[in-house]
């Protein structure tokens, strides 16, 4: 199966038209019908029925398998370019609130250690971590979240052969509200009891939907990737937040309420591929941050 054609297929799956998938792939039309058509004539069944667009069971068995398809073959594509890549580079991606000290600090050893190293830094969101260092697009990754104590972050699998996961660090979940609020001189709070508050939801930073409670309610959104406006917009009273205790304790305007219930940490997890093992300076920084934890 040629990979332009399940590339189109998932465009279609994903936007349930012809004409949406053709604007995503800047195609047109038409080509978009022709590439559906020829994944269909090579499969020997229909995969959409047209009016309305929607998958048929064929479709529904593909979709399961063409992400991970279309992964792994730029696995193996990162993989050889590595190979052949002049030694000395490191590409590290970020969630947000992944960023801390030791991080800084291993990352600051490594540049000491080769000061011909090249080093770039990408920050976006969970998912899109996930899925940079499972195509190799990036050497490592650091994810975070909040937890139950020990427990491991759920994150998205993309296929057998995927990143590896190991936590690196944790520290207290606090109910970030600002330092002059009633909440403020509360020794612990349980997040079931604040569904009357107003909460910040920062899809980027800290994103309330994965907070392991139902009925609580944002009165804002916050749709960039900065952890300080996020701090900020909970300082100046537009909402509660979820947040690393160092983050919260950085801030001169935040006061941090301890979660009773349920009990939570914030956990940074370091992603990495097994075939990199051996590939240097990913493989340095991840000893640094394993021994670190």
């Amino acid at each position: 199966m040629d990979p332009h054609l399940l590339r189109t297929f998932l465009a279609v799956a994903d936007t349930g038209s012809f004409s949406a998938a053709a604007q995503r792939l800047r195609y047109t039309q038409s080509a978009v019908s022709q590439h559906v058509a020829a994944l269909e004539a090579d499969l020997g069944t229909p995969l959409f029925t047209r009016r309305p667009v929607a998958l048929t069971p064929a479709g529904e068995r593909l979709r399961r398998h063409a992400a991970l398809l279309l992964v792994r073959l730029e696995a193996a594509r990162a993989d050889v370019t590595r190979a052949v890549a002049p030694p000395g580079r490191l590409i590290l991606g970020l969630t947000p609130l992944a960023w801390a000290a030791p991080i800084a600090t291993a990352l600051a050893t490594i540049r000491a250690e080769s000061a011909r190293l090249r080093t770039r830094l990408r920050v976006a969101d969970r998912d899109r971590i996930v899925e940079a260092v499972a195509t190799g697009e990036i050497d490592l990754g650091l994810v975070d979240g909040f937890t139950a104590p020990s427990d491991p972050l759920r994150l998205p699998e993309p296929g057998a052969g995927g990143p590896r996961s190991l936590g690196v660090a944790e520290s207290p979940a606090m109910v970030a509200v600002p330092a002059t609020h009633p909440l403020a001189r509360r020794r612990a709070v349980d997040l079931a009891d604040l569904a009357d508050a107003y909460w910040i939801d920062a899809p980027e930073v800290a994103p309330f939907g994965r907070l392991p409670v139902d009925g609580l309610r944002a009165g804002l959104r916050y749709d960039g990737a900065d952890a300080t406006v996020l701090a900020g917009l909970v300082a100046a009273g537009h909402g509660l937040a979820v947040l690393p205790q160092p983050l919260v304790e950085a801030h001169p305007g935040l006061a941090g309420v301890p979660v009773g219930a349920p009990r939570l940490v914030h956990r940074v997890e370091l992603l990495r591929l097994p075939a990199a093992a051996t590939d240097e300076p990913a493989e340095r920084l991840a000893a640094l941050l394993s021994a670190a934890s």
